[in-house]
């Protein structure tokens, strides 16, 4: 595991599945030694990977043993807690979701949708201060790493302000003291990046998925809580905040605090929209600012990576933006705290393959015209273009290519049929030759040999080149091998072999001319090896037989000589009163 990572792959279970290659959006993902690992330059950390690896071998860093000891190391952790907890814990209240929080050792739980709304108010002011700049929100991490990695001059599209859930620790550090601790909570895994670029204002992401562990492993029912005047957010509660969760929440929050023109104001979720919606955007003249709302996850936080409840979309953002009421008209909201944030990143090197090179790593995976490219998708790329260009780059291996191992595994097994001594045929369930090497075309049909080869068998029935077309049926009917059968074939005796390769529909067939003097030696040198055999058992048998004999009669032997031997000075009178009355 690299700890510096949120996302690692724990190499034993992964599978060669390239699962995580075709959907991960921005192909961060490298196969080396015939597993995949994320690579961290690359990645953007929306966490579609962990959600679809068959095996579980994409996995989270679990910092839940570091939030345990961040409540012993602190004298006071609080919660930063999302807005979206409100679709991950239906049905309960928020003085019972405090009041289950404290009794993990909180101090304190305040609502991360606080931060959310000094964005918003933060937004709106920068929006009306450049009327000639596209800006797209900074609340998403994951679209900001995506923005600074993979889109030309991406980053100075973001607005240059904290993210809701930094902006919040800023406030709870002035309100209760730079000294105090604060967990977040919440379904993002590219948080847990945040927390590693901004130690000095959040201390550990845990994701629901965490949460819900924790609270099972203390015995912990939110729902059953009892709770006391004590138990609300602090400082307050949020208000039009707690939209954020779902795509277009952070415009109605800016339209809610301050006048905003709706023609300046535009939502996109999901990475491939966002991809959509940005090209082209250097040709757009604006007379007036525009404001993106960008979020990774379709349909907004409620569906990231590590929710546990994966309720319709529409049950979830219903649930969202009724926990907190529309105003009936803007709210002013003064800011409270600046939070401007700097997102430029040195340029990433920009590597173009020349189209030679391209061609023959193609060319290596059997790729040699446009025509061979089928752009299966089986190797996760999504055409085979790109997976030459992941070839040159060392971010994937020949072996992803399903076409190439199929065509490589069919010609070493067809280069293994053709060099064998023996004759070789597989039939179908026709009785019609599908493949066979020129040692059985040589042996059964000469003449066709001498004309075009083996190859002139292929689609033939059986029956028409060999007599012994009926084992074959046999074989293909029945579904039980022959082995080992001699059989006459003009002035020949053949050795064969006929055995199912699929039952009932594919049946090979190994025969050997056991008059060859090669092979006339090997099946001497084996018969006469099965003599000797035979002859070792038979010689051991009667060893143990004899053996047996031997003592048996050595012991009615002794007992007949022990009966008639003369009786020894130190042995019993009354022993030897038999022996008496046999002499007389």
């Amino acid at each position: 595991m690299n700890f510096l990572n949120p996302i690692f792959t724990e190499k034993r279970e992964c599978q060669d599945c390239y699962k995580c290659v075709r959907n991960c959006p921005v192909k961060a993902i490298k196969v080396e030694g015939g597993y995949a690992s994320v690579v961290p330059e690359l990645c953007i950390f929306c966490g579609h990977c962990v959600e679809v690896c068959p095996n579980g071998a994409k996995k989270v860093r679990d910092d839940l043993a570091s939030a345990r000891q961040l409540l012993t190391l602190k004298k006071s952790v609080f919660v930063s807690l999302a807005p979206s907890y409100v679709t991950e814990f239906p049905g309960v209240k928020p003085a019972q979701m405090i009041a289950a929080l404290k009794q993990l050792g909180f101090a304190g739980i305040s609502e991360t949708a606080l931060g959310a709304q000094q964005v918003s108010a933060q937004a709106a002011a920068l929006l009306r201060q450049n009327p000639e700049r596209v800006l797209a929100s900074s609340a998403c991490p994951t679209v900001v790493a995506y923005l600074q990695k993979h889109r030309t001059n991406g980053a100075e599209l973001i607005s240059g302000l904290l993210s809701p859930l930094l902006t919040h620790c800023k406030m709870l550090r002035q309100q209760f003291g730079a000294d105090i601790g604060i967990v977040f909570m919440g379904p993002c895994i590219a948080k847990k990046l945040e927390a590693a670029q901004h130690p000095e204002l959040l201390d550990i992401v845990l994701t629901f998925e965490d949460l819900h562990r924790w609270l099972e492993l203390e015995k912990l029912a939110p729902e059953q809580q009892v709770v006391t005047p004590e138990d609300h957010f602090l400082p307050e509660s949020s208000a039009e905040g707690a939209w954020y969760p779902v795509d277009g929440g952070m415009i109605a929050g800016m339209k809610s605090t301050c006048a905003v023109n709706d023609c300046s104001l535009m939502a996109f979720s999901g990475i491939s929209a966002i991809k959509r919606a940005l090209d082209g955007l250097n040709e757009l003249k604006l007379d007036t600012g525009l404001f993106l709302e960008l979020l990774a996850c379709e349909g907004g936080c409620v569906n990231g990576p590590k929710v546990q409840r994966r309720d319709a979309t529409v049950l979830k953002r219903h649930r969202v933006l009724t926990a907190v009421p529309a105003p009936a008209r803007p709210l002013p909201r003064p800011v409270q705290v600046e939070t401007p944030a700097d997102f430029s990143v040195a340029p990433r090197p920009t590597v173009r393959h020349p189209e030679a090179h391209i061609r023959e790593a193609l060319r290596n995976v059997g790729k040699f015209s446009a025509s061979d490219e089928l752009n299966c998708g089986g190797c996760g790329y999504d055409t085979c273009r790109e997976f030459g260009i992941a070839l040159l780059g060392k971010k994937a291996e020949r072996a992803m290519c399903v076409t190439y191992m199929r065509q490589l595994a069919h010609k070493k097994a067809n280069a293994l049929i053709q060099k064998m001594p023996s004759a070789v045929v597989i039939v179908n369930e026709a009785m019609r030759v599908i493949e066979c090497n020129g040692a059985f075309a040589a042996l059964f049909a000469p003449e066709k040999v001498a004309e075009s080869g083996a190859m002139a068998l292929e689609g033939i029935a059986l029956a028409e080149v060999m007599p012994f077309a009926p084992l074959f049926h046999s074989v293909l009917k029945t579904g039980e091998d022959i082995l080992d059968r001699d059989l006459r074939f003009q002035h020949t005796i053949l050795h064969a072999t006929i055995f199912s390769i699929e039952k009932h529909c594919l049946v090979g067939g190994i025969i050997q001319d056991i008059t060859k003097p090669a092979v006339r030696k090997e099946q001497v040198i084996r018969k006469a090896r099965e003599v000797i055999q035979k002859q070792l058992a038979t010689t051991q048998q009667i060893a143990y037989l004899l053996g047996e004999n031997a003592a048996e009669a050595e012991i009615t032997l002794n007992s007949i000589i022990e009966s008639f031997s003369p009786p020894k000075p130190d042995e019993p009178k009354e022993n030897n009163d038999w022996r008496k009355l046999y002499r007389r």
